[in-house]
């Protein structure tokens, strides 16, 4: 057992070692560049960047046990803490110091972990500098260094892939060449896709000369009735020269018809043999994609590994008592997404033990059993996706509790906390810095976990969701591809540009008519499946220019995006279809860019930006879409002015609707209930109805459907003005026919003339 835990760690250092160079990397690029540009909002980006690297290096180091490291790291953060919240300032010898810091981060990595198990004394000092620095205390110049400390060649074990020895039939090969086998694998896409469209314009060609050999062939029987004309009239006194020419020009059509025929019998065989070519590059590159994946698969068990061991770790230091089980460790995933899971898988660990598993006491006081249960469990679905499953038996999320650390930290108002339902609040958890701990541990307090598990399942293209019950216990649900190589995307067309959506991202495509979107809250709105889904344009969320409309269209195509519970429905401009992609990164140049997870190209040869889904879903909340025809369109002649008639039982509410419409132009008419208003609208005409809900007599959606009922009304606009802002009371104003419905907790009177303006 002792040999099997050595192998074990032996590994585990290995790839640590790998990743400890990436954070230290980027550490040190954070640093010069905060060098730079020491305060402002980039400065704040910068030191929430080295923060988190600073933090997964932590968590990296202690899982295989390198406590000097996990120390470092911890006082690290504990300055970058001060930094972010503005209790710290930057300064020279602060960053003389982080810098040193790093210099003797990079030493210890470079040692033989046997010699670092304790603190060596120059580690000790510069941990005592960042403490004191991390408190106010101006940091002084150190001289000490952390001295070279002896590495032995048994202990330089280089970061490979798991092998079995010769006897097997089996090799030991560097990840990077694996790595690089699998991009050029990978880039043969390219070449393929350009033989299929080759293959495609080929076949266009001989439909073209085909077409053009039925129209010859029609003209035929005109020119022998020419022919014959002109033989009768060069007999009886013709020009036999004009004759002669004109013979000419038939003979030269008779040989093009034969011309013709063989072009067209080439072009046959070209398209056969450009089809056959075709279907082999594309046999041969998909069993050589598939071949090199294979390779890459390692099981789910090689990561798992580390997790009981650190769970125990964990728990003791907080007194608790941990069981983990793991269940589906056999299932296999690409090599390259375990590596970017264990800082997740990680967090996930620690978030549940801090925060969600009680202590003995307090378990056997619920009638808990005292050991707290953590249940990982791995399946994998059809599509080529795998679900991980990471739950806990513990407290549950506190919705109020959670919802104040994120109003304190300014993340969300107060009033839209309010308006938060379960799943909503729990979701805040994920935002950067929300925290429900009270104090700052040295596993968990500064509100960084969550946001780097959903950052990192993103950026695999996967999905992260949570659900929790008080008492009962929390759940994390992820959803992956299983491997990073190729995929499906849908090709969309927005404005004059091409684009290609994810097709993991994307639950179905649609067309929307124009008259049935509808405007809630200043939001366009559909009906699909029988739930109301928001619709924005996908050339405002990309901030692209939109050219003038040479029509109006009647019908509009979307495609609905979702992730965990978001749903969204985006209007494009066409949709061509959907293929397979490789996804190019745009380089470290554009290494973050908003709403693009980066680039792909075509087989016609033409680059097309791939955009990033959950991205996307998240700009579209903030998102007002555009209408489909200007705005001003159906605006009346200068000096007309539109009636619109304000219903409202609360002579304040309006007053203050008469005075806001009066102001904007139009010509108010009021009414006191539903009932007086249908009496009204049966002798005056109106261009639009705002109306209040809650009104003795008939309510606001008595009175909209009374308006839909009569032909004559039918297609009047009616905007809803209330205070029920529940989903059912927004759901039955749609059912009703209202076009807009604003409610009065977020009431904005721009937003209310924005809306009328576009009705009218």
């Amino acid at each position: 057992m002792a040999n099997k835990n050595d192998d074990l760690l032996k590994r585990l250092l290995a790839t640590f070692r790998v990743e400890a160079d990436e954070h230290l990397k980027a550490m040190t690029s954070g640093l010069l560049a905060l060098e730079k540009t020491p305060s402002g909002a980039e400065a704040a980006s910068i030191i929430e960047t080295v923060f988190r690297e600073a933090h997964s290096l932590k968590g990296a180091a202690r899982a295989v046990n390198l406590a000097p490291i996990e120390s470092l790291c911890q006082a690290l953060e504990s300055v970058f803490a001060a930094l972010k919240n503005g209790r710290l300032p930057v300064s020279l010898p602060l960053l003389d110091l982080l810098h040193q810091a790093i210099d003797g981060l990079d030493t210890l990595l470079a040692s033989d972990p046997e010699t670092v198990s304790t603190i060596p004394p120059p580690v000790a000092a510069l941990i005592s500098q960042l403490d004191l620095a991390a408190n106010g205390a101006p940091p002084t110049a150190n001289t000490a260094t952390v001295p070279a400390m002896e590495t032995s060649a048994a202990s330089a074990v280089p970061h490979i892939s798991p092998a079995i020895g010769a006897a097997s039939g089996t090799v030991r090969v560097s990840t990077a060449k694996l790595d690089a086998v699998m991009r050029q694998v990978e880039e043969l896409l390219s070449p393929r896709l350009a033989a299929r469209q080759r293959a495609l314009e080929l076949r266009d060609a001989a439909s073209t000369i085909t077409v053009w050999k039925k129209t010859r062939t029609q003209l035929q029987p005109a020119l022998r009735r020419i022919e014959h004309t002109a033989a009768r009239a060069s007999a009886v006194g013709g020009s036999p020269h004009g004759r002669k020419e004109f013979m000419k020009v038939l003979e030269y059509l008779d040989s093009e018809h034969l011309f013709i025929a063989t072009i067209e019998e080439r072009l046959a065989r070209l398209n056969k043999s450009a089809a056959r070519d075709q279907r082999s590059l594309t046999g041969m590159t998909e069993s050589l994609l598939h071949d090199v994946k294979e390779m890459q698969l390692l099981p789910f068990a090689s990561l798992l590994d580390i997790l009981p061991r650190l769970a125990r770790e964990l728990a003791r230091e907080q007194g608790k008592e941990v069981e983990v089980a793991v269940q589906g460790g056999e299932i296999e995933i690409d090599r390259r997404m375990l590596e970017e899971l264990k800082d997740p898988f990680i967090h996930l660990l620690r978030n549940a033990i801090d925060h969600g598993i009680e202590t003995p006491a307090a378990r056997a006081a619920a009638g808990k059993p005292s050991h707290g249960a953590i249940a990982l469990a791995v399946s994998q679905h059809d599509g080529g996706k795998v679900e991980i499953r990471f739950g806990d038996d513990g407290a549950g999320v506190d919705g109020e509790r959670v919802k104040a650390a994120a109003c304190k930290l300014g993340v969300i108002s107060t009033e839209e906390a309010e308006r938060l339902n379960d799943e909503e609040t729990v979701a805040l958890a994920f935002r950067s810095g929300v925290t429900t701990s009270p104090i700052i541990t040295d596993v968990s307090g500064r509100g960084l976990g969550l946001a780097i598990v959903r950052e990192k399942v993103e950026r695999l293209g996967g999905s992260v969701s949570v659900e929790s019950h008080i008492g009962v216990g929390t759940a994390f649900h992820l959803v992956l591809p299983l491997s990073l190589a190729t995929f499906r995307g849908v090709l969309v067309r927005v404005g004059e540009r091409l684009c290609v959506i994810p097709a993991a991202g994307v639950e179905r495509v649609a067309r929307a008519a124009v008259q049935d979107i509808r405007t809630v809250e200043n939001r366009e709105t559909i009906v699909l499946d029988g739930q109301v889904v928001s619709l924005v344009d996908l050339c405002g969320v990309l901030e692209m220019p939109r050219p003038a409309a040479r029509e109006v269209p009647t019908h509009a195509p979307v495609i609905v995006l979702g992730q965990n519970e978001a749903r969204v429905a985006f209007r494009v401009d066409e949709i061509l279809g959907e293929q397979e992609i490789l996804v190019k990164i745009l380089g470290p140049q554009l290494a973050r860019v908003r709403n693009v997870a980066g680039a792909s190209m075509l087989g016609t040869g033409q680059v097309v930006p791939v955009l990033n889904v959950a991205d996307l879903l998240k700009s579209a909340v903030a998102q007002v879409a555009a209408p489909l025809a200007p705005a001003a369109a159906d605006r009346p002649a200068p000096g007309v002015k539109q009636a619109i008639l304000v219903v409202e039982d609360s002579i304040t509410s309006r007053s203050l609707l008469k005075n806001i419409l009066e102001s904007a132009g139009y010509a108010i008419t009021t009414a006191v209930d539903g009932m007086d208003a249908f009496t009204t609208l049966k002798t005056e005409a109106f261009d639009l109805v705002v109306s209040d809900v809650e009104m003795p007599r008939m309510d606001g959606f008595d009175l909209t459907a009374r308006i839909r009922a009569d032909k004559r009304l039918a297609e009047l606009p009616v905007v809803l003005v209330t205070a029920l802002e529940s989903r059912d009371h927004r759901e039955r104003g749609i059912d009703a026919g209202a076009n807009a419905y604003i409610v009065k907790s977020s009431f904005d009177q721009s937003n209310l003339l924005e809306v009328i303006r576009r009705l009218l």
